[in-house]
């Protein structure tokens, strides 16, 4: 097998040549920045690029050149789940199969060639393949590689709770077992949490290389694992912070975009990977976001505009958020008031009386979501209790009852079908979640306050300051919802009482899948169907004025009998 042309061998041009076979745009200065370090980088290291970057296809590229340049090497895929390893191996093997300077590499028929596990030509006869995939749970014992990628091993499944962390770093220890004398060990990956199994890995020696997808500031956290060129750059006042890093993948239109999708929590691990929260991020939800505004119980604005100007803070609305935290009105308001598009209202039963039953009404209308409710209720599953929450629903107009199922299996929505039956009949149904609490709430209100999308009447907030008066100060503070949206973090109990934000998100959550439209199409329509009408009026009123004429009726006589028209269509119009 002849050895690869000397350019070649530099794996920044190998990959421009693969990239040109599979038809994409050269490789970005980024990517290849990536590349350089995986061909030049510490034998233990941890990629990290932001969401979108392009490691895996990278690295899969890598994997092919390494074999090219020494097909006796040994190279074990790790990935969370054995489905995600075995489309690395298949993405590998496509290259060896479609690139004419791979051909040597075509295993023959008497060695391996799977998805799961194959033998690239001049390897020599060997327990191991020449490459194969696992998943990072999996049983690994007996394999042997000269280098290890484990790609993308920490994923939400299973890094949400820190035995599911523990057990995840210990099955990265396995690579060491696997590993032959002088071998690599490469991960790629994008933080999923705070304490990140990476950071455990650092302190085992890895060295972490992080690209991020906007310059940060100069004074931030990364120290030095930020990639020097994204340092260099910044030094010499080449960029400016917030500028995005890879602009030819990744506009800064497109990056803000994201950031409103995922948070800014969330942006912050997945495309700028810092894991380590300021007090401003380790609280994610700001009082600030909402829009506060009395809400009617059956209409509302087709469109509502956020502002944080000082004119529109409300003065004498208490907040209990923290130093600085302020309510605010809405600037302006678009549209008329039409009916909304459904109302739904979520419970949280206490069980036997142990904390409150939780409520949240919420209704959805061109995007935004309007909160007409949200208290806590004691008394467990008492008749007042259950009549209250039918007689709660007949006032908000509800349309679904959903019950989250942390009471007798499904046996709360048993309870309180009697008495909606007798008040206000509406459908119910059980919820059950599974996603860790704090994550899961974060997750759901985020994006919808980030974007401005969440409305509460003013006097949910006035119930919320003066609820539970019976309780001491200091419980009667965190049993309030604008203190649990204040202090609520990703970490596992971040809060003593969470009743009312858990009942909160999930009714926001409920709407999720209707939050992809827009105000302004929605009143784009409506002026649209409003025109409509005009037209018909007038097309009929000139086809009337035609017949009114050949009839031999005068100008004034005809005005007289179309003036009721004219009327509904200047009021139309």
């Amino acid at each position: 097998m002849q050895p690869l042309p000397k350019k070649l061998q530099d794996f920044r041009y190998f990959l421009i040549v693969t990239w040109r076979h599979l038809n994409l745009p050269d490789p970005t200065p980024v990517q290849l920045d990536i590349a350089e370090y995986l061909q030049y980088g510490a034998r233990r290291k941890i990629i990290q690029g932001f969401r979108g970057v392009g490691k895996s296809w990278i690295t899969s590229t890598y994997v092919v050149w390494r074999l090219r340049m020494n097909p006796q090497l040994k190279f074990l895929v790790v990935s969370a789940s054995k489905d995600r390893a075995d489309n690395f191996t298949t993405f590998t093997m496509r290259l060896i199969n479609e690139m004419p300077i791979l051909s040597p590499l075509i295993p023959r028929d008497d060695q391996r060639n799977s998805k799961v596990s194959f033998d690239v030509r001049p390897a020599q006869a060997d327990h191991a393949p020449s490459c194969s995939s696992r998943g990072v749970l999996g049983q690994m014992s007996g394999a042997r590689a000269d280098e290890v990628i484990a790609d993308d091993v920490e994923v939400p499944n299973n890094s949400f709770t820190q035995p599911m962390r523990d057990k995840l770093s210990e099955a990265v220890k396995e690579f060491e077992a696997i590993l032959k004398p002088n071998g690599k060990i490469t991960f790629l990956g994008t933080p999923q949490v705070e304490n990140s199994v990476y950071l455990t890995l650092e302190e085992r020696g890895y060295e972490t290389r992080i690209w991020t997808a906007r310059y940060p500031e100069l004074k931030n956290n990364y120290g030095d694992r930020l990639a020097p060129k994204i340092q260099k750059e910044l030094l010499e006042g080449l960029v400016k912070p917030q500028d995005p890093v890879d602009p030819i993948r990744f506009s800064a239109q497109d990056l803000m975009e994201r950031e409103a999708s995922y948070g800014r929590s969330g942006f912050n691990l997945q495309f700028q990977l810092d894991t380590t929260l300021s007090d401003q991020d380790r609280y994610p939800l700001k009082i600030n976001d909402l829009v506060i505004a009395s809400v009617n119980k059956e209409f509302a604005p087709e469109k509502v505009i956020w502002s944080n100007n000082p004119e529109y803070v409300i003065q004498d609305l208490p907040c209990v958020g923290f130093n600085g935290d302020r309510f605010y009105r809405p600037a302006q308001e678009f549209g008329d008031f039409i009916e909304y598009t459904g109302s739904v209202m979520f419970v949280d039963p206490s069980g036997k009386g142990k904390d409150q039953t939780a409520i949240s009404c919420v209704k959805m209308l061109n995007g935004n979501l309007y909160v007409t409710e949200c208290l806590g209720l004691s008394g467990g599953y008492t008749d007042p209790v259950l009549d209250k929450i039918a007689r709660l629903a007949k006032e908000n107009k509800i349309n679904t009852i959903l019950i989250e199922q942390n009471f007798g299996g499904g046996m709360f929505a048993e309870l309180l079908k009697p008495f909606l039956m007798r008040i206000h009949p509406c459908h119910v149904e059980d919820i059950r979640n599974n996603k860790t609490k704090e994550l899961r709430i974060i997750d759901t209100l985020e994006p919808v306050m980030n974007s401005h999308r969440l409305i509460i009447d003013r006097k949910v907030i006035e119930k919320d300051f003066r609820s539970n008066p019976q309780e001491t100060p200091e419980r009667r503070l965190k049993l309030q919802l604008v203190y649990q949206l204040s202090r609520i973090s990703r970490h596992r109990g971040s809060l003593v009482h969470d009743d009312l934000i858990d009942s909160l998100a999930g009714a926001v959550a409920y709407w999720t899948d209707y939050m992809a439209q827009t105000e302004d199409l929605n009143i784009m329509k409506r002026k649209e169907e409003l025109l409509s009408i005009h037209y018909e009026n007038w097309d009929s009123m000139a086809n009337n004025t035609i017949s009114q004429t050949a009839m031999g009726m005068t100008p004034q006589q005809i005005r007289n009998s179309n003036a009721s028209t004219d009327g509904f269509i200047s009021n139309a119009y």
